[in-house]
């Protein structure tokens, strides 16, 4: 019996490839903050595993939850969005 994992996926664009098989990719939500009924983008950035160095700034990529691969590399990209 083989258990599933779902792993977090998300879109965003790639601000930074000066690292080697490591971008840096931008994640943008768009939420509403309840107090005050307004709707704000929240900006995150992670860090993700690019083996062949294929990608660079300003492509837009998905990423996928992986193992830990550094001290805070948590990420790989799939593909192109």
């Amino acid at each position: 019996m083989t258990k599933t994992i779902n792993k977090k996926t998300m879109q965003g664009t790639i601000v930074s490839d000066k690292m080697d098989k490591t971008v840096v990719v931008q994640v943008s939500r768009y939420v509403k903050i309840p107090k005050y009924k307004k709707y704000v983008t929240l900006r995150k950035k992670y860090k993700a595993h690019d083996e062949n160095n294929e990608y660079h700034v300003g492509d837009s990529v998905t990423i996928e939850e992986t193992r830990p691969l550094s001290k805070d590399k948590n990420f790989r990209v799939v593909g192109k969005a």
